[in-house]
């Protein structure tokens, strides 16, 4: 199969295929790929281009419908043959980023921590640097960190991250927002709840602008206020939040029903834990009813 062809059947039927949702007809078309690019590959040492191509598509797709094994090995057999030729610094990155993913997803995270540095320092090494790319492989960084109890770790990838993302999108953007979110989870998990209240705030006043009064993600930001108030002993901060959230959230049943239950089934365990025994049955009740459940 000429390069051309096989070139066509990387980037144009296998993703089509994968965007149809037609996942197993996707493998078996990229197995196939692999297959011719790894003997022209063998015969010709121009083609070895078009086997890390063939090599990458196939790793990505077994991680993406779950086979983390058959991906692994994939990933290493594509970084171990860039060794034979010139490959685009985006490509390296791509690479090391998929089988840092792999890594994270598997709970391997101390296999995952050098290869997020590496991507993140290839991404910012191309010119014009992908800000953005690497600003996502900081929060999964970050994320990775703050599981380890690393703490200070994670607050820098955090923050590195935040500015990235600002430059580029401005503050009112919702990934700002999101990052705002993981900061403050990460100051609570730390022990610091004043500034976990503050960076919720400013996720919420970010989500309120971008997503309306009224979206689910403004829904989890009032949670989120209503557990930095609970740390700092402010009841009626507690109960304001979380009212504000439930109320949000039985907008959209339909769609999340286990969030409405989740925030519900936490504003019940506090209230009890307040004395407010009768307001934690009241709500109970209600929510039975809404559920279902009654």
């Amino acid at each position: 199969m000429s390069s051309e062809n096989l070139n066509t059947l990387l980037e144009g039927h296998v993703a089509s295929l994968y965007d149809a949702g037609k996942l197993d007809d996707a493998l078996r078309v990229a197995g196939t790929a692999m297959r011719n690019a790894r003997q022209a590959a063998e015969d010709d040492e121009a083609s070895v281009p078009l086997l890390i191509n063939a090599l990458e598509t196939l790793a990505n797709l077994n991680r993406q419908t779950g086979d983390f094994e058959k991906s692994e090995s994939l990933y290493l057999e594509a970084l171990e043959t860039t060794g034979r030729c010139e490959v685009p610094l985006e490509q390296l990155a791509r690479l090391r980023s998929g089988l840092a993913m792999l890594y994270d997803f598997s709970q391997r995270e101390e296999s995952a921590i050098p290869l997020y540095d590496q991507a993140i320092q290839d991404y910012e090494s191309i010119v014009p640097p992908r800000s953005n790319e690497a600003a996502e492989l900081r929060n999964n960084l970050a994320m990775i960190y703050k599981s380890l109890g690393r703490y200070a770790l994670a607050e820098q990838h955090y923050l590195m991250a935040l500015e990235s993302l600002e430059k580029r999108y401005g503050r009112d953007s919702e990934r700002v927002a999101a990052v705002f979110n993981n900061l403050g989870s990460l100051y609570h998990t730390a022990g610091f709840p004043e500034q976990a209240k503050e960076m919720h705030l400013e996720a919420l006043d970010i989500r309120l602008r971008v997503l309306g009064a009224d979206h689910p993600e403004v829904a989890q930001s009032y949670t989120n206020l209503a557990t930095a108030c609970y740390d700092l002993e402010d009841d009626a901060g507690v109960q304001e939040n979380f009212e504000k959230s439930l109320r949000i959230l039985e907008q959209h049943l339909e769609s999340d029903t286990d969030a409405y239950e989740q925030a519900g089934d936490d504003y019940i365990a506090v209230l009890e834990n307040l004395g407010e025994t009768r307001k934690a049955a009241s709500l109970r009740k209600r929510m039975d009813k809404i559920l279902g459940r009654a």
